[in-house]
């Protein structure tokens, strides 16, 4: 198999885009991409989507997108894996240029959310979780992640302001994102105060949704010195695992197996262990989801997520910095967009790009992505060379 190269990366702002189509979003991102990879062509198209069918009365993405770029005759289609959408259309791009079958990719993600009644987003977001025995019952996405985290600060003694400065460091740090939907710092006491979704989850606990893509290209490594000084960053290794689509069926709700496996396999194909990752984008949709990954990759013990956040080790300058560019929570959460987001955000931080936010002498980064509760989770790693 194949090293592969990241040679371009794209992105647009997550805003409410009334304005821009589905196609020009992210037909947006992926031209940004090709301009930054200096290509014109792709041998394949690979999109990330979760909801076009559901709120976009769009299905067939990869000739949608294939078509408004004048990508005729190439490969291009559509890959859904909920809210890891975008990291299982990188992984599939991954393994068709590993294997040889293509000389490049082009992997774009992207969701177009705000034009639909939030009650319209709230059931499409739900077709994540399981209908006969989650949605049936009358439980929204929110209200599954609450109780995980009721039971979690039930069973290890955390208090709802303890998972404050998860928040606290994903608003610090889109401060410096251009590309990020929210642009205003917040303290323990906004968090605290925030109004309540489904409690014990409030707003300030909770990613917005929004409208926006993101696009890397992908070539065989070999193809790739260094981008005009820049060092080549390869993708060292990708994994994916999954656990029962039902929290109530899995072995352990408050902890996240997927997340487990998927990392142990990338940590392993890369060579690396959790202390060797100097950025860690994870999928903080709800602050929950961020004590439970970092427990679950090896960077806290069971129960002790939640200590990085106290113990200011998450931010840029900490121990494992995560979320450098504002993460689901502020940078925003257009579902099938996320994992690329994180892609070329973890991208930036090893081309040295990332300005305030910037990780010292970041050489090795990890992003993951999780689709619905737990149930499909992606990880990739990232080196610098």
């Amino acid at each position: 198999m194949r090293q592969v190269a990241i040679l371009g990366i794209g992105q647009t702002k997550i805003d409410e885009h009334w304005d821009l189509s589905l196609r020009e979003i992210g037909g947006n991102a992926a031209f940004a991409a090709m301009q930054d990879a200096g290509m014109d062509k792709v041998d394949a198209l690979f999109v990330g989507n979760m909801l076009s069918p559901l709120i976009d009365s769009q299905n067939q993405l990869g000739t949608y997108f294939s078509d408004w770029m004048g990508l005729w005759k190439q490969e291009a289609v559509k890959v859904e894996a909920a809210c890891a959408s975008g990291a299982a259309a990188l992984r599939a791009g991954l393994m068709a240029v590993s294997a040889g079958d293509i000389e490049s990719a082009l992997i774009v993600g992207v969701e177009k959310m705000t034009d639909k009644a939030g009650h319209d987003i709230t059931a499409a977001l739900a077709t994540a979780a399981d209908a006969d025995y989650e949605v049936e019952q009358g439980i929204s996405f929110v209200g599954i992640n609450a109780l995980i985290m009721r039971r979690y600060m039930y069973e290890f003694g955390w208090q709802h302001a303890d998972f404050a400065p998860f928040s606290i460091n994903a608003h610090a740090n889109a401060m410096h994102n251009p590309f990020a939907r929210l642009h205003q710092k917040i303290n323990v006491d906004q968090f605290e105060k925030s109004s309540m979704v489904a409690t014990p989850i409030n707003l300030m606990d909770a990613s917005p949704i929004g409208d926006g893509a993101a696009a890397v290209i992908i070539v065989p490594a070999e193809k790739v010195a260094s981008l005009k000084g820049k060092p080549r960053v390869t993708v060292v290794s990708s994994a994916s695992a999954t656990d029962a689509i039902a929290v109530h069926s899995r072995k352990d709700p408050l902890f996240l197996s997927a997340a487990y496996e998927s990392s142990k396999r990338a940590y392993e194909m890369a060579k690396v262990g959790p202390k060797d990752i100097d950025v860690f984008e994870l999928h903080d949709a709800f602050s929950i989801m961020s004590a439970l990954s970092l427990e679950a990759c090896g960077f806290a013990e069971r129960g002790q997520g939640v200590r990085l956040g106290l113990d200011n080790e998450i931010n840029p300058n900490g121990r494992v910095p995560v979320c450098t560019r504002g993460g689901l929570k502020a940078r925003g959460h257009p579902v099938g967009a996320t994992g690329v987001y994180q892609i070329v955000e973890v991208v930036q931080q090893l081309r040295g790009e990332c300005d305030k936010t910037q990780v010292d002498g970041a050489k090795i980064g990890m992003a993951q992505n999780i689709g619905g509760s737990g149930a499909t989770i992606i990880t990739h790693i990232l080196k610098a060379e």
